[in-house]
């Protein structure tokens, strides 16, 4: 295959994937190592991927990957995450769930529970448990932010404070190796101050396509995390800090 035509599909596996090898692409093309490492380098350079030691990721920055590409990353692997976190959520629960494609997959194990109360500010997870007739549904309000559904703003973060829920499932955009929660728009960040402090458990869902993202607004550190559902192993280092923490790190199958 020529580089033309392989670049391409390269671009199309990281984006569905997250991580890619060197080894692993060469094995896939039937071509060298070295034959890689020139195609990652070139499209590294063009910014449209990023080199990490042995392979290459999405690009980090200032900006987020596009909504689609989001959702079709690790399809697979949200929907395991989401089947553990729901396991942990009783029927008669009082719930937030907030904007990202991890949220909307936990919205989806919950279509058959029961005397669910849930306020929102992703209008995709609203539409999908209107599915759910024994599911009470609030929707905040906010500036509707049209990329991905999202309601943001003083508006939102005004309507969170006039409840207090069970649990909270939130998303992030990256996690880093200090264990601080991390996204690219401010203004969902102060949603997510406020769903925190209104919520007596919180639970975050993300898959290991976080650990290699970096983004620049502070969420939250995962020592106000309850339970950290995810699918990879955490760094020795972060692991040992959530045992401090006492946040409980459940890897889904």
């Amino acid at each position: 295959m020529s580089q033309s035509f392989r670049q391409p599909d390269i671009l199309e596996i990281v984006r569905s994937e997250g991580k890619v090898t060197v080894e692993g692409l060469a094995e896939r093309f039937g071509v060298t190592v070295q034959t890689i490492r020139r195609d990652l380098t070139e499209l590294a350079d063009a910014g449209r991927i990023q080199r990490v030691h042995g392979g290459a990721i999405q690009p980090s920055g200032t900006t987020n990957i596009g909504y689609e590409d989001r959702r079709t990353l690790n399809q697979e692997t949200k929907r395991n995450i989401a089947q553990a976190c729901a396991k942990q959520i009783p029927d008669g629960a009082s719930l937030f769930l907030n904007i990202g494609t991890s949220t909307e997959a936990v919205a989806q194990e919950l279509l058959s529970r029961h005397r669910l109360l849930v306020v929102t500010n992703n209008m995709n997870v609203a539409q999908i448990l209107a599915a759910n007739p024994d599911c009470q549904v609030i929707v905040t309000g906010g500036t509707l932010r049209r990329s991905d559904g999202g309601l943001v703003g003083s508006l939102a973060s005004n309507t969170i404070r006039q409840f207090k829920f069970d649990i909270a499932v939130i998303g992030c955009s990256a996690l880093d190796q200090d264990g601080d929660l991390l996204d690219f728009d401010f203004q969902e960040v102060e949603v997510s101050h406020a769903i925190i402090a209104q919520s007596r458990r919180c639970f975050l869902v993300a898959d290991h396509s976080k650990f290699e993202r970096t983004a620049p607004a502070r969420i939250a550190s995962l020592d106000e995390i309850d339970i950290f559902f995810t699918d990879q192993p955490l760094a020795p280092e972060l692991e040992a800090r959530c045992r401090e923490w006492k946040t409980e790190v459940i890897r889904a199958k």
